[in-house]
């Protein structure tokens, strides 16, 4: 069942809990923690739209209102999940032990990339007013460590890391989209490539898009679909630095 349309979460509740301790239970012997736990490993599966408090009640064997003791709604509930799936993205290195700035952000790039393909319901946040928990602050402090100290301003050294989030966001929901597009239609890229392809050709030849058809077969042919998320990642990141880098040099 899905759950209904979350109301917009309080602030002020939010940021208590996402600062305040995750571990001591409360009577039932639930604790924050477990609850934000569950909700991520249904959200992962059925998405964050279809998860309710009740379907997360259920997956911990407890009432409904033993929830609610703990976590207001929904909303807040979506913040704390927002904020742990990134609780252990830096555990085990850090950005700027990859040696210099490029291979720091080539190394954050792919670790927020990891995240959003785990957990796909991060797209359907609105990051823009999320409350920002404590593994968000770090992990914005972190990431922009290796920008430090090359002669960016501090809102260049904010809009260099922006601009390489963004891209692994935009692709990293390309790639959301691709898979729930195959789920949906049972067929995988290459079958479904195979079965208009015939057709496209026909309709294409003779017409005035000699580009689109050239451009637009030769890519179908190569990736065997209309998009590689994987690619795409790669070329466009590749693209940014290459921006950052001459950045930099007129800065310095």
């Amino acid at each position: 069942m899905a759950g209904r349309k979350a109301a917009a979460p309080d602030p002020a509740r939010s940021l208590a809990l996402l600062w305040g301790s995750h571990t001591k239970p409360g009577r039932s012997g639930l604790t924050v923690r477990a609850i934000v736990g569950a909700a991520i490993e249904l959200a992962d599966v059925s998405g964050l739209d279809a998860l309710s408090m009740r379907m997360v009640a259920d997956r911990l064997k407890v009432g409904t209102m033993s929830l609610y003791t703990h976590v207001p709604g929904k909303g807040e509930l979506t913040d704390l999940m927002f904020d742990q799936a990134y609780g252990d993205l830096y555990a085990d290195a850090e950005p700027a032990a990859q040696g210099d700035w490029r291979a720091a952000l080539e190394f954050i790039a792919r670790k927020n990339w990891d995240v959003l393909v785990a957990h796909p319901w991060i797209h359907d946040v609105p990051t823009m007013r999320t409350a920002l928990g404590p593994n968000i602050t770090r992990k914005y402090e972190i990431e922009l460590r290796p920008l430090d100290g090359l002669g960016l301003s501090d809102v260049e050294m904010d809009s260099a890391l922006a601009l390489v989030l963004t891209h692994v966001q935009g692709t990293a929901r390309a790639g959301a989209e691709q898979l729930r597009t195959q789920r949906d239609s049972g067929l995988t890229d290459e079958e479904w490539w195979r079965q208009i392809s015939p057709t496209l050709t026909a309709v294409m030849t003779g017409t005035n898009f000699p580009l689109a058809g050239r451009v637009g077969t030769a890519v179908g042919e190569h990736f065997q679909s209309a998009l590689d998320p994987a690619h795409a990642l790669t070329f466009g990141l590749a693209r940014i630095l290459d921006g950052i880098a001459l950045l930099i040099d007129e800065r310095s």
